[in-house]
């Protein structure tokens, strides 16, 4: 079957398919392409621009149709969102395996990907689209929201009130900027092309409200920020015309940075364009139609410069946009650094991330209930207790309820175990998909975000990503994904994203254990491995035995579930 229909993930405690970790991939692929979560749904476009859930609907009803029928010792294979292959497995292997995009590197290029997908050989998957756990922006809030934070930390004495914050991108994953800063507590002016994606904000609650035009958007937002109040305002216009007419005026600028989507040069709004010569330059001459978009990136990133030079908090949010204004020819493209670099990096050093939990019952009293548990077991750590109290009151439900939280090693086994615990003794009311986003410690090469300037020049060293599923995949995880191009671009990144699903049993709690213990562990010892002095400590401290630093097992042991000594088996 082709063409427009509406998806959205079965509810409740009744099984469609022969398992709960079946019918948890079943649930979160339908979830991907909700209309109250998808970007174009109809299109199979789940964010991004371009990243799919599926590589057609006849793929997608293939793989919802091999769910149904998949049994609990099998395992789906999934190349670039078509179904493949079903084989023989055993319980603790995952129940789905999937790759999206991978390309020997000598063709992985956007004009070889390109041909490749317009023969029907590929797919994009961006990251958690392709991978089947995308949540809307209830899954890319909160790191929107610690980022901002941590601005606020570096320049501003901790708070954003007081502030004006330029930024632009609506989408899937730039949706989440303007509540991340008002609950900071900062002005914001997020620029947008498409008034749909502005009004969807504002429907869902991420956004304040809307300006006629340039003169009244900076009239609210200036007034929000002399008035220290928080507020975020929406433009429709065009970014890179907008922050050159902010240069020009002199606009007083504390922060600015930019979610467009720009790892694809035809996903870019070209100024002066309309949407129907837009589509038609894409459709007919992609070569000029890139060679445009990159010049309008290049007077984008030359207008942020300018605010840079001013002393405005200036960065990359991770969308690959300066690395395409570098190829349009500007040459300072590269002078503000991206946000893992400015803010981020040393909460990997101790595999800081964003672990995410979402109920498949599709009831957000579940994650209520989870919530309390959370804020019992994490009493004593005030980042975690204050985001799930912030995230109560202004995260709203997009298709199946989720919650995003910033756990470390350790923290994320015992968040894990917890929720386990809930499912068995019947206080949530079915099981629950565990996750995390595919930006964190260990799961992704990415020069130009995640791996940006390591201390050791192994930016763009891709065995870290490819070793984080492998040890997913043997450690539990009910599927696992690796991918090529998310974020920034085909050529430009590998990455991986795993779920385990807690459905009480015994067997899911030592699944879950091992998953939520080994996967944020691996960042820990990519890190460590780098050279990082708070991850080499950390990794001592946690007793995670590294071969390469230590020739025996700490003398602690290997830190494993309840605190077991790793003992080596004959």
């Amino acid at each position: 079957m082709a063409g427009p229909r509406t998806v959205r993930a079965p509810h409740g405690g009744d099984l469609t398919c022969k398992g709960w970790a079946q019918e948890a991939a079943l649930r979160l692929l339908m979830n991907n392409l909700d209309p109250d979560v998808a970007e174009r749904p109809d299109d199979l476009v789940v964010y991004g621009g371009n990243g799919r859930a599926a590589r057609s609907w006849r793929d997608f009803d293939a793989i919802v149709a091999t769910l149904r029928r998949l049994a609990g010792d099998e395992t789906l294979l999934v190349q670039s969102g078509r179904p493949v292959a079903v084989f023989r497995t055993h319980e603790w292997a995952p129940r789905v395996l999937i790759s999206n995009a991978m390309i020997v590197p000598e063709w992985a290029t956007l004009e070889e990907f390109r041909r490749l997908e317009d023969a029907g050989l590929t797919m994009f998957g961006q990251m958690t689209a392709g991978s089947w756990a995308y949540i809307g922006s209830q899954g890319i809030l909160q790191s929107t929201f610690e980022t901002f934070a941590a601005v606020a930390s570096k320049r501003f004495g901790g708070t954003l009130s007081g502030t004006l914050t330029v930024t632009a991108g609506l989408g899937g994953m730039g949706g989440a900027q303007p509540l991340a800063i008002t609950m900071n507590g900062g002005a914001a002016l997020c620029v947008e092309v498409d008034q749909a994606k502005i009004t969807r904000r504002m429907r869902l609650g991420y956004l304040d409200t809307q300006a006629d035009d340039l003169d009244h958007a900076l009239s609210l937002v200036l007034a929000a920020r002399d008035e220290r109040r928080a507020l975020s305002v929406g433009l429709r216009a065009n970014a890179a015309e907008v922050l050159a007419e902010i240069v020009a005026r002199d606009v007083p600028v504390d922060i600015a940075t930019d979610q467009t989507s720009a790892h694809d040069p035809l996903l870019y709004a070209v100024p002066g364009m309309s949407p129907e010569e837009a589509a038609d330059l894409r459709a007919h001459d992609k070569k000029t139609y890139v060679l445009r978009a990159r010049a309008s990136m290049a007077d984008h990133v030359k207008a942020l410069c300018a605010l840079l030079d001013r002393g405005t908090e200036v960065f990359e949010y991770g969308n690959g946009l300066r690395v395409e204004a570098d190829l349009g020819g500007y040459k300072r493209a590269l002078d503000y650094p991206g946000f893992i670099v400015a803010y981020i990096r040393p909460l990997f050093c101790e595999a800081k991330g964003h672990c995410r939990w979402i109920a498949l019952s599709g009831d957000p009293a579940d994650i209520a209930v989870i919530d309390a548990a959370m804020l019992d077991e994490f009493a004593d750590n005030p980042s975690v207790t204050r985001w799930l109290r912030l995230a109560a009151k202004h995260v709203r439900v997009q298709g199946l309820p989720a919650r995003t939280c910033m756990l470390g090693y350790g923290e994320r086994a015992r968040a894990g175990r917890v929720i386990n615990d809930l499912v068995r003794d019947g206080k949530v009311s079915a099981p629950v998909a565990l996750g995390r986003e595919h930006l964190d410690a260990g799961s992704v090469a990415s020069p130009y975000r995640e791996t940006e300037a390591m201390i050791d020049g192994s930016d763009a060293i891709a065995d870290w990503p490819v070793l984080n599923a492998l040890l997913n995949a043997s450690s539990g995880a009910t599927w696992v994904g690796v991918q090529h191009g998310g974020g920034t671009g085909i050529g430009r990144s590998v990455h991986t994203g795993m779920v385990v699903v807690a459905d009480g049993t015994p067997l899911a709690a030592l699944r879950v254990d091992r998953v939520m213990t080994n996967d944020p562990g691996s960042g820990v010892v990519r890190h460590a491995d780098a050279g990082y002095e708070r991850a080499v400590e950390f990794a001592a401290e946690q007793g995670i035995w590294m071969p390469s630093l230590n020739a025996a097992p700490p003398r602690n042991g290997h830190a494993t579930r309840e605190g077991t000594p790793w003992t080596p088996r004959p």
